[in-house]
């Protein structure tokens, strides 16, 4: 770890472009010693995804910085759901989904964060369920609505945003609930710094007025902008969908390439928001390297951090494999199963019944009949002329050649090749 002077922090936050709104006197308030901060995390996904994982990093810097990070696990208010950023309103999930979610999620965290050891500085987890299992609605409303107005509870921009289309006062309430974890927070384990995304600046300035108002005790802030791509669509998005951190929701090979392919004019942002190297190492790379280099270097980096470099290896055989016309049987052979899985989400993988290949399969009946990757016999005994099939990335040189289980990969893919470009995994059904 890391450690500096206490106040490196948001020195630290401020050149990699992660201040959005911080209140005043925080400067002041890091200067005087270590510092526990905490960052909200609600269960209403299976997993965390790369938009959280900014949140992670912003805990990881306090962590670096000599600091203490707490993690709190929305176990309330995951039942209720927060209106910040949304226009209408949220399902409600399952009591049993939210505990199974917030679990999963606590393993995560304890993978990505200092939690245990003997650094006097490690990462605190907590339940907010915990806060509120035992009150009734009475107690809070005497013990905390008391203390919110309407007026002030309007005016925030989550609550602002909902007026003309509805809010419930279930979501309307999640900023009393918010900001009484605060309290609870300060109260219990001395937290008295709370962080998040700009959105949640409303549910958070809430929280330091009711420990103003209750206990006479002043809170602090600082949020982060929310992240957005170059072409301005919301951060974490792509084609197929949401960056989680599970791999079996992302696959390792599909998050690596998602900084890959990620816009040149981005690359300057996320080295800033997901890289630990120092300023100098970050400003040295962006001035000796091209982008496509630079993309490789990140991606590495990041993906070894969530996956390990277990999976990072597998993630550069699977390329190699897809690219790389170099790449033959012994890079084929070397993957395991579940890089051979992540292959086939990445190039077309047919599905025949393993009773295909009990005894043996001609290569054309393969091609054709059972698997429709070739139109017709003929076409398919001219491109074996044409030296352009491969089975498992050796070639095929006589059409009365047969496939065998022997062929069969982990006893479950072959993969066929139609010249350089065309590639198919067979699944065994």
């Amino acid at each position: 770890m890391n450690n500096t002077s206490n106040n490196d922090f948001l020195e630290e936050l401020r050149w990699r472009g992660l201040i959005h709104d911080q209140t005043p006197g925080l400067e002041e308030h890091l200067a005087k010693g270590t510092v526990r901060g905490y960052i909200g995390f609600d269960p209403t996904a299976p997993s965390l995804t790369i938009g959280n994982y900014v949140q992670i990093m912003l805990l990881s810097f306090l962590q670096r910085s000599g600091h203490q990070p707490v993690v709190l696990m929305g176990g309330a208010t995951g039942r209720i759901g927060d209106p910040s950023g949304k226009d209408t309103e949220r399902e409600l999930k399952s009591y049993d989904e939210l505990d199974h979610n917030l679990a999963f999620q606590v393993k995560q965290v304890e993978q990505l964060l200092q939690l245990d050891g003997d650094a006097p500085n490690k990462a605190l987890v907590v339940n907010n369920y915990d806060f509120y299992k035992d009150m009734n609605v009475l107690s809070f409303l005497r013990d905390v609505g008391k203390y919110l107005t309407v007026n002030y509870m309007l005016s925030k921009e989550s609550v602002q945003r909902r007026l003309e289309s509805g809010i419930s006062f279930t979501e309307f309430s999640y900023q009393l609930i918010q900001g009484y974890d605060f309290v609870l927070l300060h109260r219990h384990h001395g937290v008295t710094l709370q962080m998040g995304g700009s959105d949640q600046f409303g549910n958070i300035t809430a929280g330091v007025e009711l420990a103003r108002k209750i206990d006479e005790t002043k809170l602090f802030a600082v949020t982060t902008p929310l992240l957005t791509k170059a072409d301005g669509t919301k951060f974490g998005k792509s084609s197929t969908g949401n960056i989680w951190l599970d791999p079996k929701l992302t696959s390792p090979y599909r998050f690596y390439q998602f900084w890959i392919n990620a816009d040149d004019s981005d690359l300057s942002k996320f080295l800033r928001y997901f890289s630990f190297k120092s300023q100098s190492e970050i400003e040295s790379l962006e001035a000796n390297e091209t982008p496509q280099q630079l993309k490789r270097i990140f991606a590495e980096e990041i993906t070894v951090r969530i996956h390990g470099a277990e999976e990072f290896a597998s993630v550069q055989a699977v390329s190699e494999l897809l690219f790389d016309p170099k790449a033959g049987a012994d890079t084929l052979k070397s993957l395991s199963l579940a890089s051979l899985e992540q292959v086939a989400e990445e190039i077309p993988a047919p599905e025949i019944p393993a009773a295909i290949l009990q005894d043996s399969v001609n290569i054309i009946e393969l091609l054709t009949t059972h698997t429709g990757i070739l139109s017709s016999k003929n076409e398919a005994r001219k491109a074996i002329q044409n030296n352009a099939i491969a089975v498992n990335k050796v070639k095929v040189n006589s059409p009365d050649h047969v496939v065998q289980q022997a062929d069969l990969l982990h006893g479950k893919y072959i993969m066929l090749e139609n010249g350089k470009k065309n590639k198919f995994l067979l699944k065994m059904r």
